[in-house]
């Protein structure tokens, strides 16, 4: 196992992005501490993620923890700073936590509206909690120096999307705290930036309403005739942690080979409907 105390922490660790970033980070040599929120069901999936990190001889702490929670961040961040090794330090940290709630915000008779505590969880988790763990990781001295933080943005921070209205709004709000820890951190020279990826097929695209049309028209219109892989951003949010990386900071990355710069008008080349 490596000795090293230079540690990547992942938000959202047990799939998608979160998961693809844990592992390519581990192939870089980066212990990795693991935040997430799994049942029983998907446990199994958290071993073989664990087991994959471990192959490249790093270390692989996992905490099955909702990461809104205030108490089970300290849990966390206790486990880190007093390592048999001493204190970790984070020279990653990811935020990729997608859990909120697809509500409209007015009810038509078709869909029952959005609450005003679903609002405020959804705000709390997707967005304002990448402050709170910032803060302490700062507090406690584990962030770095020259660290890399990323947060995983969408389209929906700036366009809208039937029952995506609380996540669009978290989504904004989280480019916005990014912009802002950019300018705080400045100092220790930390870096920090929303990534915006491609349409990307993972469990939280699911669960979205309309979500294959989505993937269909993301295909057909991306520079590179696929959509955006979990993968893809890994390897980004890797290439950004190497040296001279911490100059990009504050400004959205689109990291979508090209996808969001190709207007379509959802048809074929035959003029025929895709949809």
């Amino acid at each position: 196992m490596s000795d090293t105390k230079k540690w990547a922490l992942v938000l959202g660790a047990s799939s998608g992005f979160g998961e693809a970033t844990a592992i390519q980070m581990a192939k870089e040599g980066y212990n990795v501490a693991g935040v997430h929120l799994d049942r029983a069901a998907t446990l199994p999936n958290v071993e073989r993620i664990t087991s994959e990190i471990e192959k490249y001889g790093v270390k692989a702490l996992f905490f099955n923890i909702n990461a809104a929670d205030d108490s089970k961040r300290k849990e966390v961040l206790d486990t880190l700073e007093n390592l048999p090794e001493g204190k970790a330090e984070v020279f990653m940290l990811l935020h990729s936590l997608a859990f909120g709630a697809l509500r409209p915000f007015v009810d038509f008779g078709t869909d029952a509206p959005l609450t005003k505590a679903q609002m405020e969880m959804t705000l709390d988790v997707m967005a304002h909690s990448l402050v709170y763990w910032t803060q302490d990781l700062f507090y406690r001295k584990m962030l770095a120096r020259k660290a890399r933080i990323f947060a995983m943005t969408s389209s929906g921070s700036h366009v809208s999307i039937p029952t995506y209205g609380a996540v669009s709004a978290a989504k904004a709000a989280l480019e916005s705290h990014c912009r802002q820890l950019a300018m705080e951190l400045g100092d220790l020279e930390v870096a920090v930036s929303p990534i915006m990826a491609g349409v990307t097929d993972t469990p939280a695209l699911r669960k979205i309403p309309g979500n294959t049309p989505m993937i269909t028209v993301a295909q057909r219109k991306n520079p590179r005739n696929r959509i955006t892989a979990p993968e893809d951003i890994a390897r980004v949010i890797a290439l950004l942690c190497k040296e001279g990386g911490e100059w990009v900071s504050g400004g959205l990355i689109h990291a979508d080979g090209g996808e969001d710069v190709v207007n379509f008008n959802g048809q074929r080349a035959d003029g025929t409907n895709l949809l």
